[in-house]
């Protein structure tokens, strides 16, 4: 193990480091491809690029696996030159791809190593060991899998586990004399690890399985629930999902003028800020519930949704049209709620306090909807003008 990663993507880079190493202790040094599949997270590739390798991206079948064919002819192709293969399990596609197993056989057949995305390891705890499935290395996101506090700019932490061949490849540090550091502290952000540390003694074995269990249980609920108005993108063999689901909503385009967004932004209006939108599909929800809401919580969520579904349902009966309803107009702020001027073809009370909205817990939405393509294309700096800086110092 080496705890210096200060983040999954930083993980992701200390590992492919860790395979270069050990292809150059045995002469290997053109082994400088890396196969990537094409459902992979974006820091794969990027990962991949800052530790100098060259990116060849394997295909997807139509249910999201990863072609198995096209795996092994690319191996092939680049069997002298291959380094590793970085594949996520499950797939960033929500399902426990049943040829992993496989597909590690197939990459090491090729003198290939496998570095597995350990993204999505809240759903393998207790349940797999990624050594087991073929992973010569895996990072561990301590903010989604092991409790320490996720998002606001970190501090992160993706520990690296190998496997024995690895370990002298391992990062090293300067103050201990091994060099090939990735962060400045020889065990990274050690005061967060106390957390995981923590969770993991009060949790013990049978509870962090539990939270596994939990996990992928909670997402299969909300796919049942939610299936037939959500169609859900992938699902594995036995129809289930593994920890998240990703719900389409692109048949809403043509039946009602709905996108994604349309939904994504009514949910502020239903009290909940919505899931990852457009990716790894565009057009798509993905929800990943995790262990740690309850029943009535993943209800509450199942109930906005089929809510929204039901309001879709009166655009396309034309009860509401389709540049004036509560989706394309959400979110709705207080100070549109309560304007003098109200001119829409639904009510006030439609719009702030949809089915199921406690009024005694609303949360209002500070503002109403922006476009977030024009903000992204127009960036405005928020700084002073360099000459303030002058002038001051004069």
């Amino acid at each position: 193990m080496s705890l210096q990663p200060n983040a999954g993507s930083q993980g992701e880079y200390a590992g492919l480091l860790s395979i270069r190493r050990y292809h150059a202790s045995r002469g290997d040094h053109g082994r400088d491809v890396c196969l990537i599949p094409s459902s992979a997270h974006g820091t794969n590739p990027a990962s991949a690029a800052m530790a100098g390798m060259k990116v060849v991206v394997v295909a997807c079948t139509e249910n999201g696996d990863v072609d198995l064919a096209d795996l092994a002819a690319k191996a092939k192709a680049n069997a002298d030159r291959l380094s590793a293969l970085m594949i996520t399990y499950p797939s960033t596609h929500g399902v426990f791809e049943e040829g992993i197993v496989e597909i590690a056989r197939i990459v090491h057949a090729h003198g290939g190593q496998v570095y597995l995305d350990g993204a999505n390891l809240n759903a393998l705890v207790g349940l797999a060991r990624p050594g087991d499935i073929g992973a010569d290395v895996c990072h561990m996101n301590l903010h989604k899998t092991f409790a320490i506090p996720h998002g606001g700019g970190g501090p992160g932490v993706g520990p690296i586990g190998v496997k024995a061949h690895l370990k002298p490849f391992l990062p090293g540090h300067d103050a201990a004399g091994t060099g090939h550091a990735v962060a400045a502290a020889p065990h990274g952000s050690a005061s967060i690890l106390a957390i995981t540390w923590m969770y993991i003694r009060m949790m013990g074995a049978n509870g962090l399985k539990q939270a596994t269990m939990s996990a992928i249980l909670s997402a299969n609920y909300i796919a049942k629930r939610l299936g037939e108005h959500f169609p859900v993108l992938y699902r594995g063999k036995s129809g289930r999902v593994a920890h998240e689901c990703i719900l389409d909503c692109r048949g809403y385009k043509e039946s009602a003028g709905l996108g994604v967004e349309d939904f994504a932004k009514r949910l502020m209006d239903y009290g909940f800020h919505a899931p990852t939108m457009s990716w790894p599909v565009a057009g798509t929800l993905m929800v990943e519930p995790t262990e740690s809401e309850p029943k009535a919580e993943l209800d509450r969520f199942c109930d906005a949704m089929l809510a929204m579904a039901a309001e879709a349902a009166r655009i396309e009966k034309g009860e509401w049209p389709r540049s004036d309803n509560p989706l394309v107009n959400a979110p709705h702020s207080a100070a549109d709620t309560l304007a003098d001027d109200w001119a829409h073809s639904y009510s006030r009370r439609e719009a702030a306090f949809p089915p199921g909205v406690d009024a005694a817990a609303k949360y209002w939405p500070p503002v109403a909807r922006i476009d977030n393509v024009h903000g992204d294309r127009n960036l405005v700096c928020a700084c002073p003008p360099l000459g303030d800086y002058a002038e001051a110092a004069q």
